[in-house]
């Protein structure tokens, strides 16, 4: 009986092991339970970007009646953390404390800075909006205290994200490094697809108690899930005691990092590549109402097509690069599956047709998942131990610089080329003008695909 036992577990860990998705991350020192455990930081993440750049989006403008271009401000204020995420992960690289710690003190700011921002958001919002008894107070105060709280969100969001994959990559072997990754990005995209459904099911009868209620209960969650992901994850080390001298400075790190052959190359692929596929996400669901005629209903599928996209490009990806493929010739793959994607895009208004909608769609999904998880990974990979969290720091603030960047870009471009032609071409327009950034990502990316070609299954540390 004993034996068949220990057959039967042996069949069913060989078939988790090869069907069930990422289940192949795990290693000997970093089982798959504790891997999904260190994981929960990006569904806070995944969950803070739903709250901001939807949900209050949304109530924002609707509910409580604010001008757009005030909330477009809010929005975009966490952008203004973006480029600090270098010199984040550069101190979390070289932390000194009494616990030995290095990575977890900044998970820890982090989500405190998170819960704090949260925890003040509604009343400020509220006041903002001279919402109820609120009207009383001064319109700044409300301004001051709806910054304060955008901003440390942000703050929060950058922190934790940035240490976080840090710990990530300290933790994994490097040749679990793909499978990793593909793991810690499905699940922000998981907290994304959970947080707009549960947000939307609580506030589906709006009132300004229900928003306090949401809003702080994410903001106890956030911290929930940081503590829980960070518990007893990272070892202490007698070398990172206060008093122990670090061996560089941040722009003598810096220096040294930017003399890295052809970084600034891979930099601009990356921003290229980002924006290619940010820019039509505030674009998609107003071009099949007013394009393809589509209801409310069938455009609120659309996230979940690109999501289900993101989903399999992801995991497709991890499982190549796992086999030995080269991170960035699977970023290139990624910017060429983009082409058709934007093609069909296009090609839907005049064929009239939703099918060749929702493919496109999803193709811009497969093909941003792809990308990202190549350029993550090849960032992970050609970091030396000791500048992970810069070489992190570094993707993340070009990343998030540039899809921020584009979310913003792909509104106004399209306002303005209605403007000027007079009809609805400003869409066509985007997304042509995307399809030549995704162009210039593969001529951008060629010089670095040649330079390694002839090495299979191989990371050149271009250093």
């Amino acid at each position: 009986m004993n034996r068949l036992s220990r057959q039967w577990m042996s069949g069913w860990a060989r078939f988790g092991a090869r069907f069930l998705p990422f289940a192949d991350a795990a290693s000997h020192d970093l089982p798959l339970s504790r891997l999904l455990r260190l994981s929960l930081f990006q569904f806070s993440v995944g969950m803070a970007m739903v709250m901001l750049i939807g949900t209050l989006n949304r109530v924002m403008i609707v509910e409580l009646g604010l001008p757009a271009f005030v909330v477009s401000v809010m929005v975009a204020l966490p952008l203004l953390f973006a480029p600090a995420r270098a010199l984040i992960g550069f101190k979390s690289d070289h932390h000194r404390s009494e616990i030995g710690w290095r990575r977890v003190p900044y998970i820890w700011m982090g989500s405190m800075l998170q819960f704090g921002g949260f925890s003040i958001m509604p009343f400020a919002l509220l006041v903002l909006a001279g919402a109820g008894q609120s009207m009383q107070a001064p319109a700044w105060v409300g301004q001051i205290g709806a910054a304060i709280a955008f901003l440390l969100v942000g703050a929060g969001m950058h922190t934790v994200q940035t240490a976080g994959l840090a710990l990530a990559t300290d933790l994994s072997p490097v040749h679990k490094q793909p499978q990793v990754v593909g793991l810690m990005y499905v699940m922000l995209l998981v907290g994304m697809i959970c947080s707009a459904l549960v947000f939307g099911h609580f506030l589906a009868d709006y009132s300004h108690g229900r928003l306090i209620q949401v809003v702080q209960a994410a903001a106890l969650l956030t911290l929930v899930l940081n503590v829980v992901a960070m518990w007893k994850q990272e070892p202490r080390s007698r070398h990172r005691k206060p008093g122990v001298p670090v061996p560089e400075t941040f722009s003598e790190a810096w220096r040294l990092f930017s003399a890295t052959p052809r970084l600034p190359r891979r930099l601009l692929a990356v921003a290229l590549g980002t924006m290619a596929f940010a820019m039509e996400d505030v674009l998609l669901e107003p071009y099949g109402g007013e394009m393809l005629g589509l209801s409310v209903g069938d455009t609120t599928l659309l996230t979940a097509t690109l999501a289900g996209g993101g989903l399999l490009g992801f995991a497709w990806a991890s499982r190549v690069l796992g086999r030995g493929a080269q991170p960035l010739q699977m970023a290139a793959w990624g910017a060429a599956v983009g082409l058709p994607a934007f093609a069909c895009v296009i090609a839907a208004a005049p064929l009239q047709s939703a099918t060749v909608f929702s493919l496109g769609v999803f193709l811009i999904g497969f093909g941003g998942g792809l990308f990202g998880h190549g350029t993550l990974t090849a960032t992970m990979q050609s970091a030396p131990p000791e500048r992970v969290g810069l070489a992190l720091g570094a993707w993340g603030a070009v990343q998030a610089t540039a899809g921020g960047l584009a979310l913003g870009l792909g509104g106004v471009l399209r306002d303005v080329f209605n403007t000027v032609t007079q009809s609805q071409g400003g869409y066509t327009a985007v997304y042509t003008l995307e399809a030549l950034m995704l162009v210039m990502t593969l001529v951008a990316l060629w010089p670095l695909l040649a330079r390694n070609s002839g090495q299979p299954g191989t990371i050149v540390h271009n250093r």
